[in-house]
C-alpha cells in the first residue's frame, strides 16, 4: 500500500525551545548540519510506502531528486486547519499519513513498518502507541506523557494514517470534548461515567478505549502498538533536543 503524506511544520518557535535557536519556526531548529524537519523529510522520501508529500509550513530547499514529489502549503491558525490545508493539496480518495516535524529520529523503515501494520481496509484512522518499556529501553531519561491501560503503559505516537473525509466530523466532536474538559459532569455525560472510572483506576483495556473513541468520533479508529521508540519521541523541550543531537550528530 502506498499513501501520500503531510508534514505539519507550522509551529512558531516561541515555546520551550525558543532559547535553543533563534529560528522563526520550530521545524527549522538545527540538529547538526540539518534542520529538524529535514530528518522527517528524508524518512518519508526514502520510504517505499510514500508517494506525494505536502509540507504545511515554511518553504525550505529540497533536493532535486525529491522536488517533484513535494509541495508546500502556508500554515494556518490551528493544527486542524493545517491538516486540512495539506489534504487540499493532495488527490482525493486515498489515505494520508500525517507526521509532525519534530520527530527527527524517524526513519524510512519505521514509516514502512507502521504502514504495514495498518492493514484493516475498513478502518478510518490508525494511531500509533508505544509502550513505556520501548521508550525507556532506548532513552532511559526521556520524559514522556504516559497512559496506563490494562495491557501496558503507553505514550502516543506522532504519526497518524487516516481517510481525509473523516476530518469534519472528528473536528465537530473534538471541539465538543475540548469545551467539556474542565466540566466533569458534562465530560462524564459525553464519555460515560463507567468509562471515566475505569480510566482513573487503570482498569481500561486497549480494546475498550478503541471502541469508545471510535463511537465518540463516529469513525472506526485503530490503535497500533509500535515497537519503534522514534515514533513516540518528539522534540518539544531542550532536554529532548539534547538527546536527539547525541544520536544524530
Amino acid at each position: 500500500m502506498t499513501v501520500d503524506a503531510i508534514i505539519l511544520a507550522g509551529s512558531l518557535n516561541d515555546g520551550k525551545l525558543k532559547d535553543s535557536s533563534p529560528v522563526f519556526y520550530e521545524a527549522l531548529i538545527p540538529i547538526g548540519s540539518k534542520a529538524m524537519i529535514e530528518y522527517v523529510i528524508d524518512a518519508l522520501t526514502n520510504s517505499s510506502k510514500i508517494g506525494k508529500i505536502v509540507i504545511v509550513g515554511p518553504e525550505i530547499k529540497i533536493s532535486e531528486s525529491a522536488a517533484d514529489r513535494i509541495k508546500f502549503a502556508p500554515p494556518g491558525d490551528s493544527l486542524l486547519d493545517n491538516v486540512q490545508r495539506g489534504f487540499d493539496c493532495l488527490p482525493a480518495g486515498r489515505r494520508v499519513l500525517v507526521a509532525t516535524c519534530d520527530i527527527p529520529l524517524l526513519t524510512s523503515k519505521v514509516v514502512d513498518d507502521f504502514i504495514d501494520q495498518c492493514r484493516d481496509e475498513t478502518a478510518d484512522l490508525f494511531y500509533p502507541i508505544v509502550s513505556r518499556d520501548v521508550i525507556q529501553s532506548s532513552f532511559a531519561k526521556a520524559e514522556r506523557t504516559y497512559v496506563r491501560l490494562q495491557e501496558n503503559v503507553f505514550t502516543g505516537g506522532n504519526l497518524m494514517l487516516l481517510k481525509p473525509e473523516i476530518l469534519p466530523r472528528c473536528l465537530a466532536k473534538g471541539n465538543e470534548l475540548v469545551k467539556a474538559r474542565k466540566n466533569p459532569l458534562k465530560l462524564s455525560q459525553l464519555i460515560g461515567l463507567s468509562f471515566l472510572i475505569k480510566f482513573v483506576f487503570h482498569k481500561l483495556s486497549l480494546a475498550e478505549a478503541e471502541i469508545k473513541v471510535s463511537k465518540l468520533l463516529g469513525i472506526k479508529g485503530v490503535a497500533v502498538v509500535c515497537p519503534h521508540p522514534a515514533i513516540g519521541f518528539d522534540v518539544d523541550k531542550p532536554a529532548d533536543l539534547s538527546v536527539v543531537t547525541e544520536v544524530l550528530v
